[in-house]
């Protein structure tokens, strides 16, 4: 194999309403699709950025991160931008890694609704 080096995994997931616990549980199944899918190990997650649309205020999705125990991995929550006719209630997640994947490797996942904004990568993961 060959040296280590950071890639990007993109996910995203919406929800059906703006509730903690859809937030959370939404969140917690995306990175956990993520990880099993690129064989993530903790250690080896550099940082992860989350965003959320506008509409999405009844909590961090990095708290999900937390709860699954990435104490130690640096998170940061944003707002994504309000654009007309983008779509609602989604989380979207850039999860920067160690590996030895080159960067078609990498496989990104687009859950539930999240499938339109990349079919190119989702169709198997509707």
């Amino acid at each position: 194999m060959g040296c280590s080096v950071v890639r990007g995994i993109r996910g995203a997931i919406t929800v059906p309403e703006n509730s903690k616990a859809e937030i959370l549980q939404a969140t917690k199944e995306l990175l956990h699709k993520m990880a099993v899918a690129n064989n993530v190990q903790q250690q080896e997650i550099v940082s992860i950025i989350f965003s959320a649309t506008p509409d999405l205020t009844a909590c961090f999705p990095a708290a999900a991160a937390r709860e699954l125990g990435w104490t130690h991995v640096p998170l940061l929550d944003t707002v994504e931008m309000n654009v007309p006719g983008s779509l609602p209630l989604c989380i979207r997640v850039l999860m920067h890694v160690n590996t030895h994947m080159n960067q078609v490797e990498v496989k990104h996942i687009y859950l539930r609704e999240a499938s339109l904004l990349r079919p190119d990568l989702s169709l198997d993961n509707t």
